[in-house]
């Protein structure tokens, strides 16, 4: 019957699969809510949180400080040949610095953390389904939400907004090296320009958006774990499912909160950054 179904609505069973997905995502988010409201001090229990906060943040640091760095360099080589032909190479400061710590940094390290961290999130998860062991902590009345889920979601909170911080230090030293000790472009030029586009406002919104992409990234990839298919087959799948949806969420997120922040920003300070009225 419901193979007869599947072959004559097609289009109505996927959409009745969409809406039981998200049905399933909601609930989820909501449970993690709960304990979130409810749970008392539960899911800050150190044993619990710090060898998330290890795996997230500590044990990113080499793979981000590469990236921000080269990331850097690359956005400095790329510009400098325009920049040098309309002879402003000494303003690549504000550029490069404005791109790095408002959009480049926060979403490449938010996806180094989706790849490294999301992905072992998901296969550690979901290997405890297939094998049942959070099957075994609902038997014991133990929450898997609380003990699993809870400090995980937190650490990817709390972890990604400090590796951006550590991403835009890279990528920063990275534009300045290879603009001023490879190109010779004044230093003094290079941070003057940097200090008159970059304030407060620039590196918050990155930090800004770095929370809600750590927020997502744990949700996701917790969530694909949970409800993966049986099988190291679905434990594969699963892990590639999560990482695909982090970084098409943290795209979307960095998309909606930059046009929120900047009309934001545009109804406080009228006036462009940089210019002396």
């Amino acid at each position: 019957m419901n193979i007869s179904f599947q072959n004559k609505w097609p289009s109505l069973h996927n959409s009745l699969g969409f809406v039981r997905a998200y049905g399933r995502f909601t609930r989820f988010n909501l449970s993690i809510l709960r304990w979130f409201l409810t749970g008392g001090s539960i899911w800050l229990r150190w044993r619990l949180l710090a060898p998330q906060l290890l795996s997230v943040g500590v044990a990113s640091i080499p793979v981000i400080g590469i990236t921000g760095a080269f990331i850097g360099m690359i956005l400095a080589l790329e510009t400098f040949v325009q920049f040098e032909a309309l002879g402003l190479q000494g303003t690549m400061g504000s550029i490069i610095n404005v791109s790095v710590v408002k959009q480049i940094g926060p979403v490449l390290a938010a996806v180094m953390v989706a790849g490294r961290v999301g992905g072992a999130l998901t296969a550690e998860l979901g290997t405890m389904r297939v094998t049942e062991q959070l099957d075994a902590m609902r038997a014991m009345a133990t929450d898997p939400i609380a003990y699993l889920v809870i400090p995980r979601v937190i650490a990817c909170a709390v972890m990604t907004p400090i590796l951006t911080i550590y991403s835009n230090m890279l990528g920063v030293f990275g534009g300045y090296a290879f603009t001023v000790l490879l190109n010779d472009v004044p230093a003094d030029d290079y941070w003057s320009y940097t200090a008159a586009f970059v304030s407060w406002y620039e590196p918050s919104v990155g930090l800004f958006k770095a929370l809600f992409f750590g927020l997502s990234i744990g949700i996701i990839c917790c969530y694909k774990g949970f409800t993966c298919r049986p099988g190291a087959a679905g434990v594969g799948k699963a892990t590639t499912q999560a990482f695909v949806a982090s970084f098409l969420c943290i795209i979307i997120i960095n998309l909606i909160l930059a046009k929120f922040l900047n009309s934001l920003y545009e109804l406080i300070n009228p006036y462009p950054a940089g210019l002396p009225f």
